[in-house]
């Protein structure tokens, strides 16, 4: 699969709900202010990165606020990825990333960004 550098595939987004259980059942977690993040990583024939964006629809009511911030942690996702996903390259493991936006304060892009690529080293550091 060849994708732009740059760009956030269909196959770089967790769709299996298989997965998604076992991310949350067996899956490492932190937080970084104003995300909450849960990973897993295992050994795997094809190392891939997939990654999850949710905005809890109890803490922004309106679904405008939500696709905002959701919007903006897929966009510092996709510009800080490179890392990540060499890693896993490099290693040969499958990385399951969920990113849980959990502040009720709309916060700046740069702020968001900032906790992703903390989240991405922290992730890269396990590994």
């Amino acid at each position: 699969m060849t994708t732009k550098p740059y760009g956030l595939a269909k196959g770089e987004r967790l769709r299996s709900l298989t997965a998604v259980r076992r991310l949350f059942q067996d899956g490492a977690s932190g937080f970084v202010y104003p995300i909450r993040y849960t990973v897993y990583i295992e050994k795997s024939t094809s190392p891939s990165v997939e990654v999850l964006f949710s905005v809890p629809k109890r803490n922004h009511k309106r679904a405008n606020r939500r696709n905002l911030l959701r919007r903006r942690m897929k966009e510092a996702y996709r510009l800080a990825k490179g890392d990540l996903q060499s890693l896993a390259m490099l290693r040969g493991v499958g990385i399951d990333v969920a990113l849980i936006y959990s502040s009720k304060d709309v916060l700046s892009y740069n702020s968001i960004d900032n906790a992703v690529r903390r989240i991405l080293q922290e992730i890269v550091e396990r590994c």
